[in-house]
């Protein structure tokens, strides 16, 4: 599969897009409320400050990331809370500002990580080049629900292939997080580029096949669109049943998007 090189500078140009975006919002708008039950713009930004503060402690001093790992509970939501507490309270200019210095510090310290050099990380440790793509994961998914707030349809780019990738690598987060066992089998991935170039995953001759759009599959795996509502095929009873089920972050999976809650004139 052809992509960027740089996942680095590629989670750097996403996190700039996001930011053009909620750096012309008034006061108020920061308050406006995102698909995310509970959750304004504030809160989404907020929740990135608080991961790329805890990347950037990962990756620059990993035995103090981990003994604060060690202290987490085992609420995953109260986990979420506590990590974004002490920003989601700050004006919005403080805010913004405190989420350019979280990336900045984290980019800095996932580049200055040696080839080969694992990461840790909240359910195992990661090449940094991985943990930058979890990272754009979550800018992904959380600078959606700040467009789908504002009627915004981001362009989308080939550096999803990193998404696109980083959901193929963690296939099977969508079982393990209800409690389901993966099924013994190997899926093929044929996923389209926005330039049209095709990311291929898998077995030429698996039996279980997903493909679609690059930004469709991406919107299936971080559960910002329901899969009714996207151009993502399958091919066999396993894949079919992954179609429901994909996430590409752990914990839980939450309610996801009710069918048909963004209408086809919102897409392509």
């Amino acid at each position: 599969m052809a992509q960027a090189p740089d996942v680095i500078a590629d989670l750097t140009a996403d996190s700039a897009a996001l930011d053009a975006i909620v750096a012309e919002l008034s006061d108020d708008q920061w308050d406006i409320r995102t698909p995310a039950p509970g959750w304004a713009i504030r809160h989404q930004i907020a929740h990135l400050a608080a991961t790329f503060r805890l990347a950037g402690l990962a990756a620059a001093q990993p035995a103090t990331f981990q003994q604060m790992a060690s202290r987490l509970s085992n609420d995953f939501d109260a986990n979420v809370a506590a990590a974004m507490a002490d920003f989601v309270v700050e004006p919005p200019a403080v805010l913004l500002s405190r989420w350019r210095a979280e990336r900045a510090t984290a980019e800095k310290a996932l580049a200055a990580v040696p080839p080969g050099q694992p990461v840790p990380w909240l359910v195992r440790p990661l090449p940094a080049p991985v943990l930058a793509a979890a990272g754009m994961m979550e800018v992904f998914a959380h600078g959606r629900d700040v467009a789908d707030a504002l009627g915004i349809r981001p362009t989308p780019t080939d550096r999803l292939g990193h998404l696109v990738g980083f959901a193929v690598r963690t296939w099977d987060f969508g079982y393990l997080a209800r409690g389901l066992t993966p099924p013994d089998v190997e899926f093929r991935f044929e996923i389209t580029a926005p330039s049209g170039a095709l990311w291929a995953f898998g077995p030429q001759d698996a039996e279980q096949r997903i493909t679609g759009p690059a930004e469709d599959f991406c919107l299936l795996v971080t559960r910002r669109r329901h899969r009714d509502d996207l151009a993502v095929q399958a091919v066999g009873s396993d894949a079919e049943h992954w179609l429901d089920i994909a996430q590409a972050y752990r914990g839980p999976a939450g309610p996801g998007r009710s069918p048909g809650q963004f209408a086809r004139a919102n897409q392509p």
